[in-house]
């Protein structure tokens, strides 16, 4: 293990190193991908092995960093999340060879492969963290490696604008992860984990309580919960296409890791309504994060806010894995904490796939506008296939990974009438209505992202001169398609992996959903059954009968090529087609309460007559609800105090003096008095 270990960081400083010197050239970024490659295997490998042994691998002396009192230690939870950086890194890594050759003369390609070698790195020794100190500066690393990588095209529109709240809002959390911390160690940061877990049962209810709104908040604006979600669908779009894949799988991923580790693992559980403040954060942006998507055109914007639907989805499995453990129904909660944990590595799959699709669109048309699209299929057949396996893998269609693990979400919910308390209870079928609504909407998004962008003929001039990926990038994608289809195909590998993960963290019994004939999921008490295998095996046999019958009943197979039906015109043109805004109106009619977009209709009549219409112009625009009236407010708030704070600022060195005096009188009789 340790030996794997080593090969992890000195491939990723190798990376680091190769970029410094020669990051612009061929030869430079191949190094560059290579070394991220290796680290992101070596972790995965590394994480494999723990899991499979479980044996924890601990570190007794590091010397990794300037500081004194780090500690590294890698347990079966922060195992399992290595193996999600090792997944993704390692396809994203590939994808970046090919990617990234447009950014030679342009951008630096220097800092780009610095930081994202860096940012990998920070992610693998993150989930090893084992005392505060080291927790809170890998995560700064991680905040600042990504901040750099989201400006990488920092002429593009937008993309400031973006780095600027990304910054405010990990910062914002940091400080909330701080006061955390210095609760649960007694103010000495370099306090163990392990003295953590035994000293937190000396905290009052009140500090316990207050320890997890801190972790809820400062973990929450990592993962991107509604309202602190703001930076997420800026941040995204703008990033380089395989560093939004890796925010997306990964980054937002370490809110989740830093909630079960500090919630479940350090304090060992809390009462219920902390897992119901979970589960209800995690519907309202799983809704959310779907409705908003449905109103996008710009196609990583739109999957940036399918990932706040999608962390909402994971938080439902862990808000009812912590209700159920805070009533003592451990085989239930380990359920719950299963399916949240399925979901995080199904998501991370399928997400960064469909990442890496939008980037290879955006390659090949250098446009993020889905209106401007179309007809694709035709001239990146490989891109549309990809992209077509994460749109059903995100939309849960069998058998791919997310119908998987949303169904043990919803069987998880489903399991909430053994819950004693009925006001509790009443939450679990709330929740199971608004996860329904939730999958079915990310469907219909994904018909329409698919679609528009892949079907029917070009709209541009860029999408009729588009052209298929290099072969690097078509692998990074080919990758984590294998990796959707076989998480899908092989739960019963996935989830007894996961239950031994969970075994022991917060109290958590070897208990787990099990398999019979290593094909069916049963769930605890036998609720329900469900086998992806199956499914598989009968979609195969249904597809392989089709030709069997066209063949029994003697159908004309010979290929006939004909214009389609189009409105009794004679040719087709794209001003015909269906657009992405005509497809999402219908859905937006319907939940205009909750949208309340702005309008605004202009008629220019002949100068003549009025009864003549020159022109019709109509604007309709989606502003969310938390930036009208949370953020907004806030920032007027901040420019009012700060404008009053200037006036202190008049020039003068003597009111300067004065000032200083004033303090410092304020100051010793503070500490005559105290």
């Amino acid at each position: 293990m340790q030996t794997l270990f080593l090969v992890m960081i000195s491939a990723y400083l190798l990376g680091t190193f190769a970029a410094l010197l020669g990051g612009r050239s061929a030869v430079g970024r191949w190094f560059v991908a290579a070394g991220a490659v290796v680290g992101s295997v070596a972790g995965l490998a590394l994480g494999v092995l723990v899991i499979a042994s479980g044996i924890p691998l601990t570190f007794t002396s590091v010397r990794l960093l300037p500081l004194t009192g780090v500690a590294l230690r890698l347990d079966g939870l922060g195992a399992f999340f290595l193996v999600v950086v090792g997944l993704v890194g390692c396809a994203s890594a590939t994808y970046a060879f090919g990617y990234s050759a447009q950014y030679a003369g342009r951008y630096s390609l220097r800092l780009v492969g610095v930081m994202f070698n860096l940012l990998l790195l920070a992610l693998s020794l993150q989930v090893m963290a084992d005392n505060a100190l080291t927790f809170l500066v890998l995560w700064e690393a991680m905040s600042l490696t990504a901040y750099w990588l989201v400006l990488t095209e920092h002429d593009r529109p937008g993309t400031i604008r973006a780095g600027v709240w990304y910054f405010a809002m990990m910062h914002v959390g940091f400080a909330a992860l701080v006061a955390m911390f210095l609760v649960l160690s007694g103010t000495d940061l370099t306090t163990s984990f392990t003295s953590m877990r035994a000293g937190v049962t000396s905290l009052s209810p009140g500090l316990r309580n207050a320890v997890f709104l801190l972790a809820l908040f400062g973990f929450g604006s990592k993962a991107g919960i509604i309202p602190l979600h703001i930076w997420l669908p800026m941040a995204h779009p703008v990033a380089p296409s395989h560093v939004s894949a890796v925010m997306s799988g990964v980054v937002i991923k370490m809110g989740i890791y830093g909630l079960l580790r500090v919630l479940l693992d350090l304090m060992g559980g809390g009462p219920a309504w902390w897992g119901a403040v979970v589960l209800g954060a995690g519907s309202v942006s799983a809704l959310l994060g779907v409705l908003y998507a449905l109103m996008e055109h710009d196609l990583k914007r739109l999957l940036a806010y399918h990932s706040v639907e999608n962390i909402g989805i994971i938080l439902i499995g862990v808000g009812a894995g912590m209700i159920f453990h805070s009533y003592g129904l451990m085989t239930l909660a380990a359920l719950g904490f299963i399916s949240g944990l399925y979901h995080t590595i199904n998501h991370a799959s399928f997400k960064a796939l469909l990442f890496l699709g939008a980037g290879s669109v955006l390659h090949a048309t250098n446009t993020r506008n889905m209106e401007e699209m179309g007809g694709l299929i035709k001239r990146m057949p490989w891109t549309s296939l990809f992209f077509l396996i994460g749109s059903a893998a995100i939309s849960a269609l069998p058998p791919l990974n997310g119908f998987a693990s949303e169904w043990l979400v919803f069987q998880s919910l489903l399991a909430g009438f053994n819950i004693p308390t009925p006001e509790v209870a009443a939450v679990m079928p709330v929740a199971v209505g608004m996860l329904a609504l939730t999958s079915g909407l990310a469907a219909a998004c994904f018909v329409k992202a698919f679609g528009i962008t892949f079907l029917a003929i070009p709209r541009s001039r860029e999408a009729e001169q588009a052209h298929e990926s290099p072969p690097s990038m078509l692998v990074g994608m080919a990758l984590l398609a294998l990796a959707c289809v076989a998480l899908g195909l092989a739960p019963f590998v996935v989830v007894p992996a996961l239950g031994r993960v969970l075994t022991g963290v917060g109290g958590l019994p070897d208990t787990h959903a099990a398999f019979t004939l290593s094909l069916s999921l049963v769930t605890p008490n036998s609720f329900a059954s469900m086998s992806p295998t199956l499914v598989a095996l009968g979609l195969v046999v249904i597809l392989g009968l089709v030709p069997v019958v066209m063949l029994l009943f003697s159908v004309n197979r010979r290929l006939r090529v004909g214009d389609s039906w189009g409105c009794g015109r004679v040719g087709q043109t794209p001003r015909m087609e269906y657009t992405a805004t005509a497809f999402a109106e219908p859905l937006r009619r319907v939940f205009a309460e909750i949208y309340r977009p702005t309008k605004e209709l202009t008629i220019d009549f002949h100068q003549d007559s009025k009864y003549f219409v020159q022109s019709i112009a109509y604007r309709s625009q989606v502003t969310p609800w938390f930036d009208k009236a949370l953020y907004r407010p806030l920032l007027w708030s901040i420019r009012f105090l700060a404008s009053l704070t200037r006036r202190l600022q008049s020039g003068s060195l003597h009111i300067y003096l004065f000032y200083v005096s004033v303090a410092l009188l304020i100051l010793l009789l503070i500490a005559r008095w105290s």
